[in-house]
């Protein structure tokens, strides 16, 4: 069936995103070394890796609502490619920078797919096919730290290139262009005229800023940096908190190690849509607050297990063992996906015909966690590599108070109506 192509197309499409938005984390030390860098301008390498997000994912959400998933998502993997391959023959570090931060891009593909999927799947299967989509498509980030790594090792010689990095960088640019022909070919933007017609319609200014203010939307969005957020910091930090929080040199142990979080945070990702649907078809509750809020119930539960997780990351770190490090930062990345999977179950079911819109304002706003977060990892000023994990988790709490507010009942009923920007009597867009 055509809807499970689209899922298909969707998934591989995001996941080698990912794992090329990535492909600098195993490659820290050999490019720190070429270019001479310091802990801390690693540490900016990886926050910039996510610069450019932000403003992608709400440009790109709106362009997909607007001209169709199988366009947006092909122009994108196009130029990604080009400077990938670019980036690969960069002799200076203003040129590899450069077109590093333009490749990292490839992350905002995140809010096409979501959009191309919910114009596919109905209600009732959201949670499920989003968090399949997302989840596999995630863990292209572990495949970076466990295959390139590895096909590209470091006694690399082959063609064109006799450094590592820069092979990597150059096939996965060619990739990256194969991939956007077959998306354009093979790619259907919605199930029917009038579901692409509907959403469509939908995407004007005016939308785009009502959708945008809603309650809903801006928690969703703050509950995004916590978690998604998290994750790239994760992905893109991981790999060197490993070599020298516990002076782990051997660069595959390290990425290995970096790689338990990936999966867990992208493969476990199905689970947290799945129980967000499966609550909600049951209509059962699971705390005793926020009662009838199913999917509300889920999403904070999941939100909850992140920050407790994070303090932990700081406990496990200080102990000095580097197993301990690793199996919680596995239950770290379990919390993103539970989290993650029950968020993009509720932004399609919330807003049927702007999904690409509001995916792309909680998929955009979510990232800045993951430029703010690498930054605190790497801080000068704390006292060693282990703390700043308990300080981002106290930066979450907010967070949990907000959603704790706008998780009541009577609060969350009119979440989609109710928000920071008024429209008079204007009417939320609905389903058709």
């Amino acid at each position: 069936m055509t809807k499970y192509r689209t899922l298909l197309l969707a998934t591989v499409g995001f996941n080698f995103s990912f794992l090329i938005w990535f492909s600098f984390a195993p490659f820290t030390g050999p490019m720190a070394e070429e270019f001479g860098l310091s802990l801390a301008e690693i540490g900016v390498l990886a926050s910039a890796a996510i610069w450019l997000a932000p403003f992608g994912r709400i440009l790109t959400g709106w362009l997909s609502d607007k001209f169709g998933a199988p366009v947006v998502f092909a122009i994108v993997l196009t130029y990604v490619g080009v400077f990938s391959i670019w980036s690969a023959f960069a002799e200076s570090y203003a040129v590899f920078f450069g077109t590093r931060l333009i490749v990292a891009t490839a992350g905002i593909t995140f809010v096409i797919g979501i959009q191309h999927v919910s114009e596919w799947f109905e209600a009732e299967e959201l949670g499920t096919a989003e968090g399949i989509y997302a989840g596999i498509g995630n863990a292209g980030a572990a495949g970076g730290a466990l295959v390139l790594p590895r096909v590209f090792g470091t006694g690399w010689s082959g063609p064109l290139f006799d450094v590592n990095w820069r092979a990597a960088f150059f096939y996965t640019g060619v990739v990256a262009i194969g991939l956007a022909v077959v998306y354009y070919v093979f790619g259907e933007a919605a199930k029917s005229t009038e579901k692409r017609q509907a959403t469509k319609e939908s995407a004007t200014a005016k939308e785009w800023v009502f959708t945008a203010t809603r309650y809903g939307t801006v928690l969703l969005a703050m509950g995004y940096v916590m978690t998604f957020g998290l994750e790239l910091s994760m992905n893109g930090w991981l790999a060197t908190y490993y070599r020298e929080g516990f002076d782990t040199q051997n660069l595959v142990l390290a990425s290995t190690f970096a790689a338990t979080f990936s999966i867990a945070a992208g493969l476990l990702r199905p689970i947290g849509g799945y129980v967000s649907d499966l609550l909600a078809r049951r209509e059962r509750d699971i705390l005793p607050v926020f009662t009838g809020r199913y999917r509300e119930q889920w999403t904070f539960v999941s939100l909850c297990f992140v920050v407790l997780t994070m303090f932990a990351m700081t406990l496990a770190g200080l102990s000095g063992q580097v197993l301990l490090a690793v199996g919680v930062g596995f239950l770290v990345g379990m919390g993103c996906a539970f989290a993650e999977g029950a968020i993009f179950a509720q932004v399609p079911a919330m807003f049927p015909n702007s999904s690409g819109s509001v995916a792309g304002v909680v998929g955009g706003v979510g990232t800045v966690g993951g430029i703010v977060y690498p930054l605190v990892y790497s801080a000068p000023f704390l006292p060693n590599l282990h703390t700043g994990y308990a300080v981002v988790a106290v930066s979450m709490i907010p967070i949990i108070l907000l959603a704790g507010w706008v998780f009541q009942p009577h609060i969350a009923e009119r979440a989609t109506d109710d928000g920071f920007v008024t429209r008079g009597s204007s009417a939320v867009v609905t389903d058709d």
